[in-house]
């Protein structure tokens, strides 16, 4: 099985079958899903001891607009690079020299 976000009506399916009693693997196999990822949205999303889609899915969203990546560069960063590169210094000789190749040349090409 590859790896899928649940959708709202997934979200639905496992409220409804939850409430009629039908237990985790069942679930799983029902919605062709891995039943550890069911137990995990139950568990994860439980209010009160009861599962509620549409509260699981706002939870969702809200998880997936605060995970981000942290940025590779900061302010003091930027104004390097950009001066260095105003300079007429390659992106490899800013990754090389300045930088000792934490930063990609790739990604100051992309600057």
């Amino acid at each position: 099985m590859s790896y899928h976000h649940l959708t709202i009506s997934e979200r639905i399916r496992i409220e409804v079958l939850s409430i009629l009693g039908y237990s985790t693997r069942f679930i799983a196999k029902f919605l062709h899903r891995h039943h550890s990822t069911i137990a995990r949205e139950l568990s994860r999303n439980k209010i009160k001891n009861e599962y509620v889609s549409i509260s699981a899915h706002n939870n969702y969203l809200k998880r997936r607009k605060n995970s981000s990546h942290s940025s590779k560069y900061n302010d003091v960063l930027s104004n390097l690079i950009s001066e260095k590169l105003h300079e007429n210094w390659s992106p490899e000789q800013i990754s090389n020299a300045l930088l000792n190749g934490k930063l990609s040349f790739k990604t100051i090409y992309n600057w």
